[in-house]
């Protein structure tokens, strides 16, 4: 299908547009080859501005104009995929420390409402169901509930009435995984974001290989299954049922769970706050240490509420992959010596499992060590851990100002850390957004079967 840029993106507050996926790999090539020439076009504008009015501008200066990030958020949500699907990973895990400007692009990237065009989602499901589908339903709904960055989601009820949540995955989503990561990870390079001392490439092939993973429905099917079975005897949570019958690579059918998002909490209760978020902390927990397997996508529409039931709606299984007993075993060492307020013990294991680099710890020592001492002293206060006070977060994020500044001391931990570590980091993000106040200290201890020090 041709490559459409005529069709702007929608506004707040504007019914969501339609816009056709490129599916094929010189489609998207080529998309990714007009997204470099306007930003290029863009530099060459702002650099004759600058140079006009006495400047040198910097080469970073010149691509993270405000222009060009319109113009990379605008191209990587209408090729979505694995392109759009990196710019939100990498929005919720380190947003606070990226360039404004770069973070208008991601934050573009996390609220983008295009939609697929009504003959191509019909296209896509005559090849997965048969050119009869629509007989299989009492009523399938044109319009998607939703869309994120590799499909969007149907409403459709079977001539059971039962109601199910069809989610439809765009075409050309698997192929195009390994080139979309690639040119990702150039866009990041060319905009000197990244130093070229720092070895992407293990991130990047194990993103190639999550990106696949989530892109396979049948697999999330049968983590969506295993999940439920696990969190059955739970009243806290719940989560859908696939049905077999209709799921196929590329469309997952669920059950249909009504609920809110999980902002809306924000208006609820400090009470209703602290349970649910205690809640969604013991289940990060459980995932970590019990089931050995964790939902390692922490972003926020993958989570609903249901003020009527005080439940969680838990939703999105594709990013759920299993845990290294090693990776768990470091978790479990670091929150040992959290709990005993054992500061060079913390400072030495973060160093050992990964989470710091040793070149960055030894070059920036006395930083770390008072990062280290600013949470551990919030941590250690009497009573629940109040999220919505986070005190120590100006004490980090002036720490750390120099260390990132220090490009030769980069560090990237090993992968399967950085994937836990996200969605611990999504979580304490989600607690924060919240404002809610949870025994943090008490549900660790319990999880690895610690005693407290106070």
């Amino acid at each position: 299908m041709a490559d459409d840029d005529s069709n702007p993106p929608s506004q707040p507050g504007q019914p969501p547009r339609h816009r056709a996926v490129p599916s094929g790999r010189f489609a998207r090539a080529g998309a990714f080859g007009r997204l470099a020439g306007g930003v290029a076009g863009g530099m060459l504008a702002e650099g004759a501005r600058r140079l006009a009015s006495g400047e040198r501008p910097k080469l970073g200066d010149l691509i993270l104009t405000p222009g060009n990030a319109a113009r990379v958020a605008d191209r990587l949500s209408h090729l979505r995929g694995a392109a759009m699907k990196l710019g939100q990973m990498i929005s919720m895990d380190a947003g606070d420390l990226l360039p404004p400007e770069l973070q208008t692009i991601l934050a573009r990237l996390r609220d983008q409402a295009y939609r697929m065009p009504p003959a191509q989602l019909d296209k896509l499901l005559r090849a997965e169901w048969g050119p009869d589908w629509r007989r299989r339903f009492r009523h399938f709904e044109a319009a998607p509930m939703a869309a994120a960055s590799i499909g969007q989601v149907h409403r459709a009820t079977l001539p059971d009435g039962r109601v199910l949540a069809i989610k439809v995955q765009y075409p050309g989503v698997q192929g195009s995984i390994g080139s979309d990561v690639d040119n990702v990870a150039t866009l990041l390079r060319v905009s000197n974001l990244i130093p070229p001392s720092v070895d992407l490439k293990p991130l990047l092939e194990e993103a190639k290989r999550q990106l696949a993973e989530e892109a396979d429905y049948r697999r999330e099917a049968d983590r969506m299954r295993s999940f439920g079975e696990r969190l059955a005897g739970d009243p806290r949570y719940v989560v859908p049922a696939p049905e077999p019958s209709l799921t196929t690579s590329l469309v997952l059918a669920m059950d249909y769970i009504p609920g809110q998002p999980i902002e809306t909490l924000v208006e609820a209760d400090q009470a209703t706050r602290d349970g649910a978020m205690t809640a969604l902390i013991q289940l990060v927990l459980r995932e970590l240490f019990d089931f050995g397997m964790m939902q390692t996508d922490p972003n926020f529409a993958n989570y609903r509420w249901q003020a009527e039931t005080g439940r969680l709606v838990l939703l999105d299984f594709g990013a759920a992959r299993e845990v290294p007993p090693e990776t768990a075993a470091s978790y479990r060492r670091l929150i040992e010596a959290g709990l005993a307020h054992d500061r060079d013990r913390i400072r030495e294991i973060a160093v050992e499992t990964g989470f710091l680099g040793e070149r960055a710890v030894a070059a920036h020592r006395p930083a770390v060590d008072r990062i280290i001492a600013a949470i551990d002293d919030t941590m250690a206060r009497p009573g629940p851990f109040d999220f919505g006070d986070r005190a120590f977060v100006p004490v980090v994020r002036e720490e750390t100002k120099a260390m990132i500044a220090d490009r030769d001391t980069w560090h990237v931990p090993h992968v399967e850390t950085l994937f836990v570590q996200r969605k611990i980091s999504g979580t304490a993000l989600l607690c924060a957004r919240l404002k809610a106040r949870v025994d943090i200290r008490g549900l660790a201890a319990e999880a690895i079967g610690a005693e407290i020090r106070l």
